[in-house]
Parts: structure tokens; sequence; C-alpha cells
């Protein structure tokens, strides 16, 4: 993937010297921490037993890593790649694209919506519009997950502005009306539908970002398929318990993963993000 020498998002929140030990979990944080801990293979009750008794603790003072200092520019870069195109593409919408913040962390993390362990992965709090990394998951997405690769982490950053963009767009108010209101199945299904479009969101952005910055190079888009492959429930759920549990599915199979990711990218019609809400269940 070529994105050194482009510039960098402005909008970005460096919290890494803020390092903080201990896991806090309750209300909206804790349903952001099983949900994410789901679906990036960790036992939410395991954060759960880790926190209990322990109290965050203060600054940490660290050397500077040449590596971990490459990783940060990385992910601003890609950043900045998603706010060029989603602010031009909601312009042709008639719309203005309110820019989300990135927040680099390291440990655990205070957002809007909780705190969070880095053990959770990223993730994007709809309270206060900022996309959470602590860079050290891109190391476990090599050595964990088996997802190497730049653009498998373009994938990740992607994934999670693409909720951003369904809260603007107005999709995620759809399933948050029917997690208030639906059976826990009926939520888990509304929940898949989310996790799939913000896939397809990934998607367009690729498609897009392409044309643009002409970024790609051979193996990049097969490096993101096999990201989307390794996080899928099934995949997850198989590795973790031995079997698979359908009915508890939140974020989707990874051939569904795959699959919406590939038509966004294939197609680069925003519009047809809408699809996800259209057809039945079976048919995702």
């Amino acid at each position: 993937m070529r994105w050194e020498g482009r510039s960098e998002s402005e909008n970005v929140e460096d919290r890494r010297s803020l390092g903080k030990a201990g896991l806090a979990v309750g209300g909206i944080g804790g349903v952001v921490i099983v949900i994410l801990g789901l679906l990036f293979g960790v036992d939410p009750q395991l954060l759960v037993n880790l926190n209990q008794g322990q109290q965050p603790q203060g600054q940490v003072n660290r050397p500077v890593d040449p590596a971990e200092e490459r990783l940060a520019s990385f992910s601003k870069v890609v950043f900045r790649d998603t706010e060029v195109v989603w602010d031009e593409l909601f312009q042709k919408m008639g719309k203005r694209y309110e820019k989300p913040v990135l927040v680099l962390f390291t440990g655990q993390v205070d957002s809007a919506c909780g705190s969070a362990d880095s053990a959770v992965g990223p993730f994007y709090c709809p309270g206060d519009s900022r996309v959470y990394i602590d860079l050290s998951f891109y190391q476990d997405m090599q050595r964990k997950l088996n997802a190497p690769g730049e653009f498998a982490r373009a994938y990740v950053i992607a994934h999670e502005v693409g909720h951003h963009v369904q809260r603007l767009l107005g999709y995620s108010r759809r399933v948050d009306e029917a997690r208030r209101s639906g059976s826990k199945a009926e939520a888990n299904r509304m929940s898949v539908r989310l996790e799939l479009q913000a896939d397809f969101l990934a998607g367009v952005w690729a498609y897009h970002a392409q044309k643009k910055f002409n970024f790609l190079e051979k193996g990049d888009i097969e490096s993101a398929l096999n990201a989307a492959f390794e996080i899928g429930d099934d995949r997850l759920q198989k590795k973790g318990r031995g079997y698979v549990v359908p009915d508890s599915f939140t974020h989707g199979t990874s051939k569904q993963r795959q699959r919406w990711f590939m038509e966004g990218f294939r197609h680069g019609d925003v519009n047809q993000a809408k699809q996800l809400f259209e057809l039945s269940y079976d048919q995702l």
C-alpha cells in the first residue's frame, strides 16, 4: 500500500502518554466491550474479571518507538484519506460531512461510551464521534488474527469510520430502535446488518480512494479480504469455542463480511448501502 508522503489528518488526539491500567465496565461502555470482545476473540467476562478491584493509574512516560511512530503516521494518513473521500461523497449527496476524531491510546482509554481496554480492539463511539485505536492492535492482527498487511489495517480504520458515516446517514438510529424494542435475536440480526454495512462502506471508501490516490498494490485487496474472513463471527467462535452459535452472531460470518466489502469496492455507490436493510436476513 502506497501511503507515505501524503497529508495526515489534523483531527487526531494522541493520548498514548496517558496510558492506564485497569478497565471500568458498566452501562454503554460495558456493551461496547462485550460486543468488541466477541468480535476480536476476547472473552468479555475475562476483561470484567481482570478489572475487578483495579483503579485507573496515572500518566505513563514511554520512550519514543520509531516503529510505533510509523504506525501512528500510517493511521493519520489513512484517516485523512477517509476524510477526503467522505467529504466529497457527502457533498455529492447534498450533505455536509462532519469529520470524526481519531484517538490514539495505549492500554486503556475513556470515551463517551465508557472506559475500554486495548484488548477490545479499535472501536467507534457515537457519543463523541471518535474512532479509538491502540496501535498494538496492528501487531495483534498479524500475530493473533493471522491478518497481516497495511491495507488490512486500513480496512479496519475504514470500517470504524463507516460506523460514523452510518450515524450521519441515519442507519444507526434504525438499529438502535430495534435493539430497544425487539428481541435479543432480532437485535443481533440488526447488529449484523449494521456491521456488514460498515464493511460495505469501507469498500466504497476503498473504491474512491483508489481512484483519487492510486494507493493499492498487488495483494492489498486480498489482505483486506483475509482480515474480513478472520474476524467473521463463525470464524472467531469456531476458534474460541470449537463450535458456532448463529443466533448469537452480531457482526456477520466471514463470507458475509468479505462479500459486502467487495460489493462496496466493486461499485463504489454509497446509495446501495440501504440494501442491507431491504434484503431478508437469509439473503445477506
